[in-house]
């Protein structure tokens, strides 16, 4: 006999002397939008239109449980039993749990599963042996939160389950249950005293009671097991647990368990004492497990290996982090002894539970420089890893404390580690402001969450990809809060080669001041719209529109922001204006870094502005560039002294299907670096970049210094400052599967050359090992220009000319050895001037624009000056004079290009002439 639910509740009794009622229904009957209610599809045909039984919480809810039962079924004996096989979907946390009950002359369980599994159906078997008519009967309970439910389907019950006609009297419910400080049976191992002297607790595994060490319960089945054991100390009682020979004949390890335990507590901590004794070398091992009742054994909490002393009686005291865990645990000790002997000892004592019932919350202060303790986060038990506390690098005081994830550490499993923050409710706005390291050339990314009670999440802030062994400040905003939320960090790893380490966070009230670095991949960091049209906070994947990845990511999901500049919607000569926060003044200058991709034959103008909050605008930037599909990198200096915004301006030039868009905007506190000097990576990477493109690299360039290096690896100097304080670029070596991987360095694009010079300094010692490869990147094709396989015991220059009729970028392609160490320092290209020092380039093509049209408008009032000065005073001497005008026309011209500096000056159209003017006249 079995049932689908397809056609019909296939006898069934799904009346319920409880308000709340199970239902026959499908997916497209409950929503297809919201993924939080329902199974999504049936079990028996996999689609949104099969049926199923399913309940979820009401409107409004007058009761938490719901039954349905079976049609009377005929007696069953032990050799002919009723055997059920059903698949169950318990999804979120409306789920409380789902019985199986047996109705005769009493009602009792043969079968439950608590809580929620997850997103999918579970299949499961129960057995009935009933010496009278009987019938099945489900129970589900229901939890007062948002999302999730529980469905039943395709239930089927074997030959041996046949219908009775034989009349049921009516099953009694089983008495109330004893008060659990009179029944030991029904005593609960929860971290609570619900009894007065604690009786209740006095068995469940923790030392601090009389009886807590009877808790511990032997499991092993090989030949080493667990015992108990007392000794007397000069009237003094010590009891431990130690491992001893067992009958058994594998060689598994010893096992230990506490009873069920839990739930527990975010700040919840396992204390005890160990000693690993004797004249070996290596004792033996120690870890400590978690049992889920539901999900079964975790990956281990804490291990040891080898010896703490020589001498037995002296303990190493431990904590280990157990958390908050939904579910019913136990506790396992597991140790296996290299070898038993009166003389060998491994042990465990005084064992105690540390704040770990479930109503017990830590402070809810989450501003936290994680010296002491993590104050008011926790660790997700839902993930795979945990963040743990470092010592000896942190950004509070340098050899303190922070919290790092080592992405090579052996023992870490699964994708993503979390910590949570305690509950917090906010009606107003607040910023969360933290340090943050992203290390390594595989080293995944950091993300921060909301957390709200229905499991839903939202993403604040994320940044990803190798961004150099120093300290960055990430702040984000949170919105104020309808309900409690929590904030989440996750790292989630990409490889097994870096490390993620967060320090000083802050959350205060009030907005965030202007982040240094903007992505936008959850917010518009405080950027704001005004002009003919809306800038747009978008990804391709849900547009369709504009740049088909983001830069930050250089994914379809990512997120940038975009300016349509198509005539429909920004008529020509129309502006659209993007705002940034209000940037407090410094009394040095600041470098703005961004990327901008334009789309269309006519994209339009973009300009930037520097726009101070008394004064008028001062341009930094502008552009007309509308050559092919790519991100292109943009930079302007910044010298004004007072408060400022930062204005990002679109001008309409009247073209069908254009856009603008906008990514990653970065604030340096140093002048922009020009485009002949040294890049030495002492305050970044001037505009070169690491690409997260995975269909043409793997692993990333990543910013060190020998001074700050723990784990790999380095020259033993930069090439720079000749010191250990020097940074520069590497790619370190590896054992892991990392190695042979490659990692693209890529330059800003530049314009056509007959001959530019790329000169650059190399650290390779080992030959055959690691590889570095230069390209011409042009047209979405690769020209070789350089291949390295040793450049030497120490550092070492190489240079190659480069030319292009288009447009191009220069990839310097790294590949990871296994033994050797390679790394770049003062990186350096000649835009127009080769390598034997001969200038090549007399002007840059016209479809490159710069940033300022001050010099041409300062040139041309001193032409009209000059020449009405002339006119009136002798215009008969007009002809002699004309030569001086031209001259002091062309001096005021490199007046102002010396004094702007870099800022794509050579890219402006229409400044061919007068850089070409320059050249001539800056000839010696």
């Amino acid at each position: 006999m079995s049932c689908d639910f397809e056609d019909s509740a296939c006898g069934w009794d799904l009346r319920t002397i409880s308000s709340l009622k199970w239902t026959r229904t499908n997916q497209m009957n409950i929503s297809l939008s919201e993924p939080l209610k329902g199974p999504g599809r049936d079990h028996t045909t996999n689609t949104v239109a099969g049926h199923f039984l399913y309940v979820t919480k009401p409107d409004v809810m007058k009761s938490d449980w719901t039954s349905f039962q079976s049609p009377p079924l005929a007696p069953t004996n032990d050799t002919h039993p009723c055997r059920m096989v059903m698949y169950t979907h318990q999804f979120g946390r409306v789920s409380g749990g789902l019985s199986v009950l047996v109705a005769e002359k009493q009602i009792y369980p043969v079968w439950e599963r608590g809580g929620a599994l997850g997103d999918l159906w579970v299949k499961a078997e129960v057995e009935f042996v009933v010496n009278s008519t009987f019938q099945i009967l489900f129970v589900a309970a229901i939890r007062d939160q948002a999302s999730g439910g529980i469905a039943i389907d395709d239930i089927v019950l074997s030959p041996e389950c046949q219908l009775s006609n034989e009349s049921m009297s009516r099953p009694e419910f089983p008495k109330p249950p004893a008060h659990p400080c009179t029944d030991d049976d029904l005593k609960i191992c929860d971290f609570k005293e619900d009894c007065p002297a604690g009786e209740d607790e006095a068995h469940c595994g923790d030392f601090s009671y009389e009886l807590g060490s009877s808790g511990w319960t032997d499991t092993s089945i090989g030949s080493q097991a667990w015992e108990l054991k007392l000794e007397y100390n000069d009237t003094l009682k010590e009891e431990f647990l130690t491992v001893t020979g067992a009958p058994g004949q594998q060689l598994s390890e010893a096992q230990t368990r506490t009873p069920l335990l839990g739930p527990s507590g975010p700040a919840c901590i396992l204390q005890f004492s160990y000693s690993l004794s004797g004249s070996n070398p290596h004792i033996g091992d120690l870890a400590v497990y978690v049992v889920d009742s539901v999900l079964g054994t975790h990956p281990v909490l804490w291990e040891f290996s080898g010896r703490t002393n020589e001498m037995a009686g002296i303990w190493v005291k431990e904590e280990v982090y157990v958390g908050a865990r939904d579910h019913r645990f136990q506790l396992e000790f597991r140790a296996r002894a290299e070898a038993l002997s009166p003389s060998t000892q491994i042990a465990v004592k005084d064992v105690h539970f540390v704040d770990c019932s479930a109503l017990f919350v830590p402070s809810g202060e989450i501003s936290c420089n994680f010296e002491i303790n993590l104050c008011g986060w926790y660790q997700d038990q839902t993930d795979h890893y945990d963040w743990r506390l470092h010592s000896g690098m942190d950004h509070t005081v340098h050899d303190g404390r922070s919290l790092v994830v080592d992405m090579w550490d052996t023992s870490l499993r699964g994708l993503s580690g979390r910590l949570l923050s305690v509950r917090q409710y906010s009606n107003s706005e607040h910023c969360l402001s933290f340090f943050y390291k992203l290390y390594g050339p595989n080293t995944g990314a950091l993300s921060v969450n909301l957390l709200f009670a229905d499991s839903s999440e939202e993403l604040l802030w994320t940044r990803n990809g190798a961004h150099g062994n120093v300290w960055h400040e990430g702040h984000c905003s949170v919105p104020p809060q309808l309900t409690t939320f929590q904030l989440v960090f996750e790292a989630t790893r990409s490889g097994f080669d870096g490390q993620l380490a967060l320090d000083d966070v802050a959350f205060v009230a009030g907005p965030c001041s202007l982040p240094t670095m903007c992505s936008f991949e959850s917010q518009t960091c405080g950027y704001t719209s005004s002009g003919r049209a809306r800038w747009i906070h978008q990804s391709w994947a849900s547009t369709k529109i504009g740049p088909k990845t983001d830069h930050t990511l250089e994914t379809e999901n990512g997120f940038y922001m975009l300016a349509h500049s198509s005539s429909d919607v920004l008529p020509e000569g129309s502006v659209t204006t993007l705002t940034s926060p209000v940037r407090r003044g410094l009394s040095h200058t600041e470098c703005v870094n961004f990327w901008y991709h334009t789309g269309g034959e006519k994209p339009g103008t973009l300009k930037v502005y520097v726009k101070p909050t008394d004064g008028n605008r001062i341009q930094l930037f502008s552009s007309t560039i509308r050559q092919g599909h790519a991100w292109r990198h943009g930079q302007g200096n910044v010298n004004w002294h007072g408060d400022w915004q930062l204005e990002f301006e679109v001008k309409g030039e009247g073209d069908l299907f254009s856009f603008i868009a906008i990514d990653d905007i970065t604030y340096s506190t140093h002048s922009c670096p020009t485009t002949d000097s040294i890049c030495d990576f002492e305050k970044g990477l001037c505009g070169w970049s690491n690409t997260q493109n995975p269909s043409v690299d793997w692993l990333d360039w990543d910013l060190t210094s020998v001074q700050a290096e723990m784990f790999y690896s380095t020259p033993p100097y930069d090439h720079t400052l000749y010191t250990e304080e020097g940074h520069f670029l590497v790619l370190p070596n590896s054992q892991r599967d990392t190695a042979t991987q490659n990692a693209w360095l890529l330059s800003p694009h530049l314009a056509p050359t007959k001959g530019t010079c790329l000169s650059f300094w190399v650290y390779q010692p080992t030959m055959y090992d690691t590889k570095l490869t230069v390209w011409r990147l042009s047209e979405g094709t690769r020209h070789e220009l350089l291949t390295l396989h040793e450049g030497g015991g120490n550092w070492k220059l190489f240079s190659v000319n480069i030319t292009s009729e288009t447009e191009y970028q220069i990839v310097l392609e790294g590949f990871k050895g296994e033994k050797g160490v390679l790394a770049l320092d003062d990186i350096r290209y000649t835009v127009g001037v080769n390598c034997a020092g001969q200038k090549t380039d007399q002007s840059k093509s016209s479809s490159y624009t710069s940033s300022d049209n001050t010099g041409t408008i300062v040139a041309s009032v001193v032409v009209v000056i000059v020449l009405l000065m002339l006119l009136a005073a002798l215009l008969v001497f007009y002809l002699k004079t004309k030569h001086k005008a031209n001259a002091l026309i062309q001096e005021s011209n490199v007046s102002h290009i010396n004094c702007v500096g870099f800022g794509n000056d050579i890219y402006e159209s229409g400044n061919a002439e007068r850089m070409e003017g320059v050249n001539k006249h800056t000839e010696p």
